[in-house]
């Protein structure tokens, strides 16, 4: 199948018309559009990365787990340290991206600058083959008037044949003579006038094909540029995106090696204060001589003892609680 083309695409059958030539043109200035939304677009995107990785960066350098220590410390040096690395790199991606910016806009002013050319030539030739075709059609109406005026004028004379006297036939032939010179006159101005019209007619053709190929090529360039663009600012994203994972992974992998019983050694060895707990409080009973008895061995609630024999010296002594009635003696079984 035959591809298109705009030189088989864009005339006119109207001589004066330029509707092929505006579409070409209208949709070049189109794409120089789209070239000019691109670039903006990035811009911005370029603008948002900047910020994030600034954002970023600035947020590593807060205060964040100072006080842990051994292994999760390490952790999160490592952490804050992969977030500002992240951070960094966003804002690296954001100066590649205008870079491609920079290219986009090298790119759409050298076309501008191309087309200006080819631009102020045609129409130039536009304007030119306009009005030598309206000087044309203007000879045609002198010529057709001119030749009306012969044909009556020779009409008159063929009617006052014999009629007329010898005077009035010489002013009659005179008067046709004339006419027919001025008809003459206009038919070759109006051939040569046509004839101009056709080489400059020929002259646009020519320039209108070289100016379709010339656009046609100029908008496969902005086709390929653009989708080149698009395509390169996808990988940039996706390369981001694999360079931060890299990133991320040393985190995770400081992370596999935190131990939580070295974590927990490391603060006993730092901080221990002793491995002996404290004595326990024992019970003292202030009319009692027997202190120092641990509360957890004292009577919680000593029975009252039938008073011993004063004369047997081995009974062994009991003391009587305050809540006994005479606690303050001192009893013998």
């Amino acid at each position: 199948m035959k591809e298109s083309r705009f030189r088989d695409n864009f005339w006119s059958t109207d001589i004066t018309s330029t509707v092929g030539y505006d579409n070409l043109i209208q949709h070049m200035n189109d794409g120089r559009k789209t070239c000019k939304e691109l670039e903006d677009f990035i811009k911005q995107r370029a603008s948002i990365e900047e910020r994030y990785g600034k954002d970023l960066v600035s947020l590593s350098k807060k205060v964040c787990g100072q006080n842990e220590l051994n292994t999760l410390k390490r952790a999160f040096d490592v952490f804050k340290q992969q977030m500002e690395n992240v951070g960094l790199s966003h804002i690296q991606l954001a100066s590649s991206l205008r870079e491609e910016v920079r290219k986009l806009e090298e790119f759409r002013e050298k076309q501008k600058d191309q087309r200006k050319k080819i631009e102020h030539c045609m129409e130039n030739l536009h304007k030119q083959k306009t009005m030598f075709y309206k000087k044309t059609m203007d000879s045609k109406k002198t010529y057709e008037q001119k030749c009306k005026e012969k044909d009556e004028v020779e009409q008159m004379l063929n009617r006052s044949a014999g009629v007329s006297n010898s005077k009035q036939q010489r002013k009659l032939q005179a008067k046709a003579n004339q006419s027919k010179q001025s008809a003459e006159d206009a038919d070759r101005l109006y051939q040569q006038n046509v004839s101009t019209l056709e080489k400059i007619q020929d002259e646009w053709q020519m320039e209108h094909i070289k100016t379709c190929e010339f656009l046609e090529k100029q908008d496969c360039e902005r086709i390929h540029s653009i989708r080149n663009a698009m395509w390169v600012h996808a990988n940039q994203l996706s390369q981001e995106c694999v360079t931060s994972d890299e990133m991320y992974e040393e985190i995770r992998k400081v992370l596999e090696q935190c131990n939580i019983q070295k974590d927990l050694e490391f603060f006993i060895d730092l901080k221990r204060s002793g491995d002996t707990p404290p004595a326990p409080v024992v019970y003292e009973n202030y009319y009692s001589g027997q202190r120092g008895l641990p509360l957890s061995r004292a009577p919680a609630n000593p029975r009252r003892m039938p008073l011993p024999n004063p004369e047997n010296s081995a009974c062994e002594p009991q003391y009587a609680s305050v809540g006994d009635n005479g606690y303050s003696f001192i009893r013998y079984h």
